[in-house]
């Protein structure tokens, strides 16, 4: 068993234990009081600088300065990696995707946000204030912070106009250069990447009526594997690491991947021959929210981050940074790093584009029965390993 299915295999355990407890939510809390000392947050990689990659991106000394809350980071890949160090414990908040939150707050990992604490909440985008994927029964579980889509980001060497199709990445093909694309491209390195094939479905296939790709019945969701098992056999690498993508753009060869912003600014910033683009068929995405465990060790400390997370300076240096959008609009006009292009460069209109990642579930509505989220994991495990 390899480190990534081990680590999914105990994320999986944790979670289905923590979705049985029974447990009394978490009171809000009612004032904010002296700071603790810290803070400790779980977080994607790029979404918490202190200036240490390039000085012109921190948005953390001031914090702890303003505060005295010393800021601690511990980064996470993937969501099931997330939702495993929050069942753990011993962190104040997570910048939760989609498809973590649900199961944060249906596992009891998480408490409700009081957002009379948090004096910016009537800043943040109404879009995005009671998302279903973060406010349950009309209760607030976090602080909404960036989104943006997973791009499809290629080697402008080899294609001189963006590829038009997710087809690159997910049948073998030969490539403007002459060459196979086997070996050459990449695929995530986590079980909500079913949906990515579920969407390449849903356009090329019309008669699997595939409406949602985080909503598959057996018939559809059979369709996904098939083509992943597919994909099997082109992908040189599943990527969860974004710096190790990095370094496979520019030193192993590879030529075409889903990918985040981070990324292609990254390699950018570097002057490495890269392009990103969202295909015809459109793309997954993410909207992540910070939420707060249900044993935050530092509520104070954490509230104040909640608040200072939702900053437009923050707001804009982050998506300058992370080539996301800001979940306050207002931090897309006039910031220095962003510009006021920054905001549509990163997709502001691509908002009903994005398929945002969701946790999947068994009931899906209307009387339909989809495949359960246990069932992604132990079988993208067996993708992976080539069965």
């Amino acid at each position: 068993m390899t480190v990534v299915t081990k680590r999914w295999a105990l994320s999986l355990a944790v979670a289905a234990f923590a979705l049985a407890a029974q447990g009394a939510d978490a009171e809000a809390l009612k004032k904010v009081g002296k700071g603790e000392g810290q803070v400790d947050i779980v977080a994607w990689p790029g979404y918490i600088e202190r200036g240490e990659t390039d000085k012109a991106f921190d948005w953390v000394t001031d914090f702890e300065a303003k505060t005295g809350c010393k800021v601690n980071v511990k980064t996470a890949n993937t969501s099931d990696e997330m939702v495993a160090l929050m069942n753990e414990g011993g962190f104040d908040l997570v910048t939760a995707s989609g498809d973590a939150s649900l199961r944060l707050i249906a596992g009891k990992r998480v408490q409700e946000v009081n957002t009379d604490l948090v004096p910016s909440w009537k800043t943040v985008d109404e879009r995005l204030q009671s998302a279903p994927w973060h406010t349950v029964d009309g209760k607030h579980y976090g602080v909404p912070y960036q989104w943006g889509s997973n791009v499809l980001m290629y080697n402008t060497k080899i294609f001189s106009e963006a590829p038009k199709s997710w087809d690159v990445v997910f049948k073998e093909m030969t490539l403007p250069d002459g060459k196979s694309n086997k070996g050459r491209v990449q695929a995530f390195d986590g079980p909500i990447y079913i949906a990515d094939a579920a969407l390449y479905l849903k356009k090329h296939r019309p008669e699997l009526k595939i409406e949602d790709p985080y909503s598959l019945d057996e018939e559809q969701y059979k369709a996904a594997l098939e083509l992943l098992r597919e994909q099997r056999k082109i992908v040189g690498r599943y990527w969860h690491d974004a710096f190790v993508q990095i370094d496979d753009f520019t030193n192993e060869g590879v030529v075409a991947s889903s990918s985040w912003p981070f990324q292609v600014n990254i390699l950018k910033s570097k002057d490495a021959p890269v392009g990103s683009t969202i295909p015809e068929e459109g793309a997954t995405g993410w909207a992540d929210t910070t939420m707060m465990h249900v044993d935050a060790p530092h509520p104070n400390c954490a509230y104040m981050w909640l608040e200072h997370s939702i900053n437009p300076k923050l707001q804009g240096d982050l998506a300058a940074w992370f080539g996301s959008v800001p979940a306050v609009l207002s931090a897309c006009k006039g910031n220095q790093l962003l510009t006021d292009e920054g905001c549509e460069v990163n997709g502001l209109g691509n908002f009903e584009r994005i398929s945002f990642w969701r946790t999947p579930v068994a009931d899906c509505g209307g009387g339909r029965q989809c495949v359960p989220y246990y069932r992604w994991v132990s079988d993208y495990i067996a993708v992976l390993g080539g069965r």
